[in-house]
Order: C-alpha cells, then structure tokens, then sequence
C-alpha cells in the first residue's frame, strides 16, 4: 500500500486550489499511491488573516468537491480534501474523503478548534474512520492533532492504520527557515506528530502547506516514530511511501487502560 502526501501552494482562488488538486493527484497517481491527503481547509484555502481567502456559498463548494470526486475517478486514486463545509446550518472545518471510484464517502469534522478559530467554525462533534482499498484509516485536523493525542488514539484502538492529520503552518512574511526534518530546533510540530506514531504504534501522515516559511513539512511517520519520506520546505511536491501494514498493530494505543484515570 502506497500514500501520498501533498504540499501544494496556497490557492489563489477555489478554481486554482482545483488545478493545484489535480496536479498532485497524478503525480500520486503515476506513483501508484492508493490516496493523497491536502492541508486543511484547502479549498479555499486557510483562512488566515495574511492570505485573505474568499468564503464561498454551500453550493460552490458542493460543486468543487464534485469536480475533485472527478479527479479521484480520473485517476483512479483516494483523495482527502479538507475543505470549509455548511451541514445542517453549521460552518464546520472538514476533510472529505472521495474513493478511487470518485464516491464520497463523507467526511471527518474537526471537533477541538484552536481557540483563535472560534469565530470562524463550529465545532464538530463526531469521528469517523474511514476504508480505502483496504486500508483503514482516520483523521485529525491540525490542532487536534497535535494537542490532542485522544483524537488520533480513537482511530488507532478502532484499527485504523494511518491517521492522516491535514494541517495549515504556513507564512509568506517570516518564520523560522526549516532544512531537516524533526531538527532539535524546529518549532515542536513535527515532533508531536513522532509521538502520534509512535505512542499508537501506526502510521501517521501529515500535510502542509508549500509557503516560503513552513512551521513543519508534509510527510510520512512510521509506527516507530521514524519519518520515511517528507517533502523538501517550501517546495510544491508529493511526498510518498509505500507501508508495511503488518507493523501498523495498534500495539501501544490497544493497552490504554481508561480505568486508570477516572
């Protein structure tokens, strides 16, 4: 089983962030990866305040992720596509997760909103895993991902072998300049995202942004904690890695005893 993992630019606009989804699509695809996974909230785009996105309605989007099922049919490869979604009244932060067939297969909310995001989205309130040419998996967006290990525990004791964890760590204007992986003075991300590996004993795969000054890059995380593949900072690209499934056991996180700490 072989993943992708896309650093793609920030869209200029919804159309773009299509053309941008397409063209790591198959460049996975012509890798033989099984699934790509984008940064969050990429279509259209994180709303930061140094990129000025534009919000779109409930039906433009519903069109975009159509035309990105397309792409997934096209190419015969699994797309997770996180992107600003209205259900039921609500503004919700999703990732939506489309089969090699171009189905949607629904989506992964995000449930635990960095504080500075709750005048943008609500909350969600499920998690969900999700099957792709047999390979099961959940997700966690950004911040749950990082300061709330519970989120990526609940899809490894529910045999999820890779968490896919979309993320926006992104800047034009300044930031610290990032050369190796997991350096011991690399701000902390990367090294939260080891332990999500390692402390379930799964895969964890990542994905960010390609901005000039990238907090962390895109890439793939073994269940020992070792990075397998990521992509260079900065750089528009795929990162891939083919998975040894065997050794995604769920080992660690199946012995949490909650008993514990009641």
């Amino acid at each position: 089983m072989k993943i992708a993992v896309a650093s793609p630019p920030y869209p200029s606009s919804l159309d773009d962030g299509i053309v941008q989804v397409k063209k790591l699509a198959k460049a996975a695809a012509e890798q033989r990866a099984s699934i790509i996974c984008f940064p969050e909230s990429y279509l259209p785009g994180y709303p930061s305040a140094e990129y000025h996105p534009q919000r779109y309605t409930a039906v433009q989007l519903q069109l975009a992720l159509d035309r990105v099922s397309e792409i997934a049919a096209n190419y015969s490869i699994g797309i997770i596509l996180p992107m600003d979604w209205y259900d039921e009244g609500k503004f919700l932060n999703v990732a939506q997760v489309l089969s090699p067939l171009g189905k949607q297969l629904g989506y992964q909310s995000k449930n635990q909103l960095d504080p500075s995001e709750d005048d943008i989205w609500e909350a969600g309130t499920e998690r969900k895993l999700f099957e792709v040419n047999g390979l099961k998996f959940g997700i966690t967006i950004c911040h749950e991902g990082f300061r709330y290990p519970e989120a990526t525990r609940w899809a490894a004791v529910r045999e999820a072998q890779v968490v896919f964890h979309p993320h926006f760590g992104a800047s034009e204007t300044g930031g610290p300049t990032l050369t190796e992986w997991g350096h011991k003075d690399n701000p902390y991300y990367e090294k939260a995202q080891m332990l999500r590996a390692m402390e379930n004993t799964i895969y964890f795969a990542t994905s960010n942004y390609a901005s000039r000054y990238p907090e962390s890059a895109s890439a793939i995380i073994a269940p020992d904690g070792a990075c397998i593949a990521w992509q260079p900072y900065g750089v528009p690209g795929i990162a891939t890695a083919e998975l040894a499934l065997e050794q995604a056991t769920g080992l660690l996180a199946k012995r949490f005893n909650p008993d514990l700490y009641l």
